[in-house]
């Protein structure tokens, strides 16, 4: 019964993470134009992996789409590709769990049950890792094109798709772990019985001496 609730709490845990991450890809705001305090601005400049937009003060908002994909910068790709992955991952590692845990009926022996968990819990942790990734690459060169003195455009800073990323690639690698540690429980473990049979041999001891005789013969002195 343990084992069944640190199944159900790491699902969970998986599950809410792999919702966070999937709502972290089309989210309108990876980056945000900075805004200076003694600056009074009339538009708000933001993005994300698929389009540029700009948001007047009236809360009209007008976007552009990504050039071909050939256009776009490299890091972006790099993000798409990661993020994608992610959620792919985080849905075969919740069709497994399913099939996985103990509290289903389906998935075939205990043996079984606990390699597909086992496997769950990796795809979690592989999903949350890409999810990581990319939201760090994207946040590094947020940060880098920031600080640089000599970068004259637009400056950015962290929109709040990266800290939803960040939490659910967090959520996914925990309830990952923690599937991948239910091995040793789903696995019973082999109890050998070691025999030592008298019926040949029989160890006597005596001073600090050992000596060894048949069965149905008179101990050895030593």
């Amino acid at each position: 019964m343990g084992n069944m609730a640190t199944e159900i709490v790491a699902f969970l845990l998986t599950i809410s993470g792999w919702i966070l991450v999937s709502s972290t890809l089309p989210t309108d705001y990876w980056k945000v134009s900075s805004v200076d305090g003694t600056v009074i601005t009339t538009a708000t400049f933001w993005s994300n992996l698929w389009k540029t937009c700009v948001t007047d003060s009236t809360g009209v908002s007008n976007c552009k789409d990504f050039p071909s994909m050939l256009a776009l910068d490299a890091y972006i790709q790099v993000c798409r590709g990661l993020m994608i992955a992610a959620v792919c991952l985080g849905f075969f590692g919740a069709s497994l769990a399913l099939v996985g845990m103990k509290c289903t009926k389906i998935g075939g022996s205990e043996t079984t049950k606990a390699r597909l968990t086992v496997l769950s819990g990796f795809h979690f942790i592989l999903s949350g890792l890409c999810c990581m990734t990319a939201c760090s690459i994207y946040a590094r060169r947020i940060t880098t094109d920031f600080f640089d003195p000599l970068f004259v455009a637009q400056k950015f800073e962290l929109g709040a798709a990266l800290f939803i990323g960040w939490a659910g690639s967090v959520l996914c690698i925990l309830g990952g772990l923690v599937f991948c540690l239910s091995l040793s429980d789903g696995f019973s473990l082999r109890q050998v019985t070691y025999f030592f049979q008298s019926k040949n041999m029989i160890l006597h001891l005596s001073s600090g001496s050992v000596a060894l005789g048949r069965r149905n013969k008179a101990p050895l002195l030593i």
